[in-house]
């Protein structure tokens, strides 16, 4: 047994962990942050994405170890301090950017992270940034309309599929 240490959310956590431990699997099994899903345990699905001293990481490929005195940014730490949704969260539920909702807290820690590297992303980008993370229920049209709604983007001209 190891003891790892990180800031999760802000707050600094401890627990002992088996050096194989999976950061999905600390954060879910040892924290009950149960917002990172765990999809396909191979990398494909981007259900498990978390930050990791700001960088988007899909948490079911990264030992807990590694996360030794990282700081960690989960779905349960995106709201405002208010408890209201943030920005993203509530651009995907203005335009119904989920509908089973497993894939959404990999998808909005994905969209934050794009926003912060390019505030105006176009459609294209947007696309190409998501090519991580599968949807199988939306088609993922009103995901990028939330995404570039997020980004304050005019989404009126965005047809239906």
């Amino acid at each position: 047994m190891t003891t790892v240490t990180m800031t999760i959310n802000g707050k600094t956590v401890s627990g002992d962990i088996e050096g194989n431990t999976l950061l999905s699997s600390f954060l879910r099994e040892d924290l009950q942050l149960t917002g990172t899903h765990i999809g396909c345990d191979t990398s494909q699905c981007g259900a498990c994405v978390v930050h990791v001293d700001g960088k988007p990481v899909k948490s079911c490929t990264m030992f807990a170890a590694e996360a030794e005195g990282a700081d960690v940014a989960t779905i349960e730490g995106q709201a405002n301090s208010d408890g209201s949704l943030n920005v993203v969260q509530q651009a995907f539920q203005d335009h119904h950017g989920l509908q089973c909702g497993f894939c959404t807290p990999g998808m909005v820690m994905t969209t934050v992270a794009l926003l912060k590297e390019n505030p105006k992303p176009t459609e294209a980008e947007v696309r190409e940034h998501l090519e991580g993370n599968i949807c199988r229920c939306t088609g993922y049209h009103n995901i990028v309309k939330a995404i570039l709604a997020a980004s304050g983007q005019d989404v009126s001209a965005i047809a239906a599929e």
